[in-house]
């Protein structure tokens, strides 16, 4: 899909589609009131009908306005005119038009949404979202089906309004920021949907070298026996069980200074989760495709980053492996010696992911990084905590933390700052080793932080827990490509690029 910025009359359009926004009780934008203008009032006749609610997320589609230029005119809803939009109000907006252009057969719409003032968001951010959720709204995952979608969308270019002819140039930097993380997102959907017989460790090392190749990154990958001279017991302990050998894939992006330290990226890989020896529940268990999310996350990152060529240096780092519960897999009771030195009591089999996180994180340390962040799909206790909504956060820096919240906030992919007190380390106490790698029920999310914590004390360092908010399950069963839009706003922010 093609797109494009101008600054144009709604009225003058020649485009297969004008989408233009309404409010509950028949009110207009800027954009509507020049289309009612032209028509001798037919857009405001339409409303007094009943035939447009007004309301979010309502559409409809009207053919051969009069006084108007294109072929069809597409209204949205966007709620009550007395409330200020807001970006949740835009976002569902946008979302349905481009859900309604769909089911059209129109080629190239003209989306004046964008002029639309939005409480405290600036024509940037605007662009930006609008691209994000195009994208999206054109993804399917068929390509493991004998027949694909049989009614692809036609939609092939959108132009997108700017309100003044400076709003254009302004704009540009976050149309190609927009289209960049929405390629990070599908990349990590697909890899997080891919079946696991088939993204495997070793293929996600593959797929990781092809990034490499695509964006000229440099690609490393430590296969079990150099883990093994290294002394990363801890994931190793993980691998024990399967047949496919674990992997460490190493990514490194170097688009800014020699002098300035990288962004540690640390993506939890572990392509399927029995639970080990701890065996999980068989209802379900097929979604334990997607705890590989964290990895998928991060390589959706870096190749939004390298697109963008941001002026940045950053690292990634995936543990990757299987849980299985074969005949050499580790036991409960187990204790095992991490890279760090550290020795692990493993209580719970099923706790696998800070495990593999652990030795990833103590192998970060040798790039003196600026910070390191790990992403991973780690506890059900944060689903119970956050839901679907919101993915935990947790960080041993104010500063670290602030930033990451304030990116979420930008890139609307919501975190939600959990905290990370020495107090909870007292449930990880061991008395046959230097930590045990569960500490109950109670606080299950933090005292998994404090885990990870304890592999991080040479640096500042976030962890994000994704657990509710990497996949969907239920009818929409898939991968989200979250938290590719916060991280790659937080790495925006940080190389000093123009904020959208």
């Amino acid at each position: 899909m093609k797109f494009s910025i101008k600054h144009m009359d709604p009225v003058k359009r020649r485009d297969a589609c004008v989408v233009a926004g309404v409010f509950e009780a028949g009110g207009l934008t800027e954009a509507a009131r020049a289309l009612d203008e032209a028509s001798g009032g037919y857009l405001s006749a339409i409303l007094r009908s009943g035939d447009m609610s007004g309301k979010t997320g309502s559409t409809v589609v009207l053919h051969d306005v009069p006084g108007t230029s294109c072929k069809r005119v597409l209204l949205a809803g966007l709620g009550k005119e007395e409330r200020a939009v807001e970006g949740k109000v835009y976002r569902d907006a946008v979302g349905a038009v481009f859900k309604a252009l769909q089911e059209t057969g129109t080629t190239e719409a003209a989306l004046f949404l964008t002029t639309v003032p939005i409480g405290n968001r600036d024509a940037a951010w605007k662009v930006s979202q609008a691209a994000i959720i195009a994208a999206e709204s054109t993804y399917r995952f068929d390509r493991l089906k004998t027949q694909q979608d049989a009614t692809p969308t036609r939609l092939r270019e959108v132009v997108l309004a700017a309100a003044s002819r400076a709003e254009v140039a302004e704009s540009r930097q976050a149309l190609q920021q927009g289209l960049a993380t929405a390629e990070g997102i599908s990349l990590a959907r697909d890899l997080g949907n891919l079946a696991p017989n088939i993204c495997t460790p070793t293929y996600l090392a593959e797929q990781a070298k092809a990034i490499a190749r695509n964006h000229r990154l440099k690609a490393a990958v430590v296969d079990e026996k150099a883990m093994e001279k290294l002394g990363m017991g801890a994931l190793l302990a993980v691998a024990r069980g399967s047949r496919q050998p674990a992997k460490l894939i190493v990514l490194e992006y170097w688009g800014g200074t020699k002098k300035q330290k990288p962004v540690v990226l640390v993506g939890k890989g572990v392509t399927f989760d029995t639970g080990g020896i701890s065996l999980k529940p068989a209802a379900e268990m097929d979604e334990m495709k997607y705890d590989m999310c964290g990895a998928a996350s991060v390589l959706g990152t870096l190749a939004a980053i390298a697109r963008i060529k941001l002026p940045l240096n950053v690292v990634c780092i995936i543990p990757t492996t299987e849980n299985m519960p074969g005949g050499n897999a580790t036991k409960p009771g187990d204790v095992v010696t991490s890279l760090s030195g550290q020795t692990i009591e493993i209580l719970n089999t099923d706790a696998e992911g800070r495990l593999i996180l652990c030795d990833a994180l103590t192998y970060a340390e040798r790039y003196d990084p600026a910070v390191v962040i790990d992403v991973a799909t780690l506890t059900g206790a944060c689903v119970i905590a956050l839901g679907h909504v919101a993915s935990g956060l947790l960080s041993n820096d104010e500063e670290l933390a602030t930033e990451l919240l304030q990116a979420s906030t930008q890139a609307a992919d919501p975190a939600w700052r959990l905290p990370l007190w020495d107090d909870y380390q007292e449930q990880l106490k061991s008395n046959f080793a230097d930590v045990a790698n569960i500490g109950g029920r109670a606080g299950g999310t933090i005292t998994a932080a404090c885990f990870l914590s304890r592999f991080t004390r040479k640096y500042r360092w976030a962890h994000l827990d994704i657990a509710g908010t990497a996949w969907k399950s239920g009818k929409e069963k898939g991968a989200t490509g979250r938290p590719v839009p916060l991280l790659t706003r937080f790495l925006i922010d940080r190389a000093g690029e123009d904020r959208p």
